[in-house]
């Protein structure tokens, strides 16, 4: 294959790219070397019979979680930025920190529906209201309800739902724990829903952040520059994570059992496609424009308030008619 050839590939144009949507989960590193090489990204792995590498098909990943013990080369970390593939480090007992890549092709069309709605105390509780609802039923929330009554009954469901799935997995008590400080002492249920729910964060995330959205501006969660990641998150606990948690009770490795379990949920439930459509959702029920629009290079535009948007790339000298030449020396 000549440099040239190779160049190309490296670099991929924006119809090669597959949407979000397309994608497959994610995928999990630990203790592994990842570079990039002639052909693409690859896993390696030093053993005593030389260096094993895995290929990763970054283009149809949404997000790679770099576990304890994991490296990457800058080469490979611009390959992911170039696919808009997010990396997400996961830390040992389940604590978690955050790196994100947002694809630069992205308009910042949901972003200021995000913002619109984020910046209005009454729109906000809107948003709220229709989370609570898409988790629990359209019936779900009375009218009028404020923020700390959803709360409340919030809570009761959860704590609700934990007492059915104990009940049937025959488990005396639980109680969510999650204690980075002694996680080895928490049982097999905890540490399964911790390690799922961290997994389940970093796909929305990944999906957050192809929307060009902002992971900070959370409608329920604040405080945090993941907010948003958990308002979304928070969807499909109940049909996802806590219920695959309980099925571990018993399990010896429940970390790993959750996530591996976890990424054939995501394929049977088509989870990848159903939170981009419920982000839109959230944020703007009446939108029905096409999301194949939010890839194009040529949406680049400047803002007014009264002509709306106007093409980039122009100079709009001739407006300054209103300015006489003492003015415009002025302004420079």
């Amino acid at each position: 294959m000549t440099t040239t050839a190779r160049r190309k590939l490296a670099a991929p144009t924006l119809a090669m790219l597959p949407r979000i949507a397309d994608s497959l989960s994610f995928l999990y590193a630990e203790a592994v070397r990842i570079v990039q090489d002639d052909t693409g990204v690859c896993a390696q792995v030093e053993s005593s019979r030389g260096v094993d590498r895995v290929y990763i098909p970054t283009a149809a990943l949404a997000c790679v979680l770099l576990g304890p013990g994991t490296s990457i080369t800058q080469p490979a970390m611009a390959t992911f930025a170039r696919h808009g593939t997010s990396l997400v480090c996961v830390g040992a007992g389940g604590v978690r920190s955050y790196a994100g890549i947002l694809p630069a092709s992205l308009t910042t069309r949901w972003l200021e529906k995000q913002a619109r709605a984020w910046a209005s105390d009454e729109t906000r509780l809107q948003v709220a209201i229709r989370m609570y609802e898409m988790r629990f039923g359209t019936s779900s929330a009375p009218g009028g309800v404020t923020l700390a009554q959803l709360r409340g009954l919030e809570g009761q469901r959860v704590k609700a739902f934990y007492r059915l799935l104990a009940t049937k997995y025959g488990i005396k008590r639980f109680k969510r724990n999650y204690d980075p400080d002694a996680w080895d002492d928490q049982d097999p249920v905890n540490k399964a829903l911790s390690a799922a729910n961290a997994c389940m964060y970093g796909v929305v995330h990944a999906a957050v952040l192809a929307l060009g959205c902002s992971p900070a501006l959370g409608f329920v969660h604040s405080g945090t520059q993941m907010g948003f990641v958990y308002d979304v998150a928070d969807l499909y606990k109940a049909r996802v994570t806590i219920p695959l948690a309980f099925s571990l009770h018993a399990s010896t490795d429940p970390e790993r059992e959750a996530r591996r379990r976890l990424r054939e949920d995501f394929r049977a439930f088509k989870l990848m496609p159903q939170i981009i459509t419920d982000i839109q959702a959230l944020l703007d029920p009446s939108d029905d424009e096409d999301p194949a629009a939010d890839r194009s290079p040529d949406l680049v535009h400047l803002w007014d308030p009264q002509a709306g948007p106007l093409p980039a790339g122009v100079n709009y000298g001739f407006e300054a008619t209103s300015y006489d030449a003492t003015d415009l020396v002025n302004l420079e």
